[in-house]
């Protein structure tokens, strides 16, 4: 079996908590007991180090431990800068070095939703009445780090992100992984006729915020193949694939484990559907040339403002509708029956997670999900 960690929220928490204790109480803590929340657990964090820098600051260190997941941030060192203040909220919780900026939400530091709510709990319940802090996450590597990450596709630059909603970290291409997801798929298909197939934690919050139920949500990590199959086989009737575009395209390919050390395909699928669509070949050469995804489709937008052309809705609605196609393929080709397989539809969002296309089948499940 493959060892659970906790995620890089809850260590960022855990050093707040060590921090705030010595501010508190002039003592030194070795474990701080963090409340998970999601899910309803205790986690015990083995603390490093403790420092009162004055008589109104103190800082702590944890050291990340994501279990067997295979996460780049392993063993990589958390500081929590926390500091008494006189006024204004009760707890104010700031990015430092080596914590992103979102440049699609004014620089704002990449510290999502669960990350603080999980900092504002923990350390609200240890503050008296009137009492005020505020909490600086460091990540001494994050800067380092980042470059070795897509989170520039994702428009969070100069970091890594708290992002996550839960303080369970999973090894997401094991085995045993697979095991968890097709087990929230089997809760979810016994309730809902639709579910919408995230790969990962942006396109979960970007549903969300889109106003698509949170219990239609599926995460599927790269094993969308054995997701399809296995929700064709729970008799789900609709399924909307929702992600990234230089993830999901893959499927245009027929690549149906995403992870990129088994198969990438991302030029080759965009340069096809490039010269399908009719481009020249000094731009079709160009896209096959871009170093990602983000890079090509920034080009062909740049080609469309320039041009007057309409290429990026071109290509990307043949991919989407191919997409669907292979989709509805492979699970056919897994299953004994040729009637009722199960209908997919697909969108595909960009960097700054606005929707470059939906496929005509998408478009009319939103209307069902929404």
């Amino acid at each position: 079996m493959s060892r659970s960690g906790y995620t890089l929220p809850v260590f960022a928490c855990a050093a707040a908590v060590a921090a705030l204790h010595w501010l508190r109480d002039r003592q030194p803590i070795t474990l701080a007991s963090i409340d998970l929340i999601e899910p309803a657990q205790i986690a015990e964090i083995p603390i490093e180090q403790v420092a009162g820098l004055s008589e109104n600051t103190a800082l702590a260190i944890t050291r990340s431990d994501p279990g067997d997941n295979l996460d780049l941030t392993k063993n990589t060192p958390i500081w929590a800068l926390v500091e008494w203040r006189e006024a204004g909220e009760t707890v104010i919780i700031k990015g430092g070095e080596g914590i992103g900026r979102q440049l699609n939400a004014d620089d704002k530091p990449a510290i999502y939703a669960y990350a603080q709510r999980l900092l504002r709990e923990n350390l609200q319940r240890m503050l008296s009445p009137g009492q005020k802090i505020t909490v600086t996450i460091i990540l001494p590597e994050g800067r380092s780090l980042a470059v070795r990450t897509s989170n520039s596709a994702f428009g969070v630059v100069e970091g890594l992100s708290l992002l996550g909603t839960t303080g369970i970290s999973q090894p997401l291409s094991t085995p045993d992984q697979l095991a968890v997801f097709r087990a929230e798929l089997q809760n979810k298909a016994s309730r809902f006729e639709s579910l919408v197939f995230c790969i990962g934690e942006n396109g979960l919050d970007l549903a969300r915020k889109l106003g698509i139920n949170p219990e239609q949500l599926v995460k599927t990590a790269n094993w969308l193949g054995p997701m399809l199959v296995e929700a064709d086989v729970l008799g789900v009737k609709e399924i909307l694939l929702f992600g990234y575009h230089g993830k999901l395209m893959k499927l245009a390919g027929g690549i149906f484990h995403t992870h990129h050390y088994l198969a990438d395909g991302r030029r080759e699928i965009l340069a096809a559907h490039c010269a399908i669509a009719g481009l020249k070949s000094p731009d079709i050469q160009a896209v096959f040339n871009s170093a990602t995804a983000e890079v090509a489709l920034t080009y062909l937008k740049s080609l469309d403002a320039s041009t007057g052309s309409d290429w990026v809705n071109q290509v990307y609605t043949a991919i989407a509708e191919t997409i669907d196609v292979r989709s509805q393929e492979y699970i056919q080709s897994h299953r004994e029956s040729t009637t009722g397989v199960t209908v997919c539809g697909s969108i595909l969002f960009d960097r700054d997670r606005k929707i470059i296309v939906k496929s005509k089948t998408a478009g009319l499940l939103m209307g069902k999900l929404c």
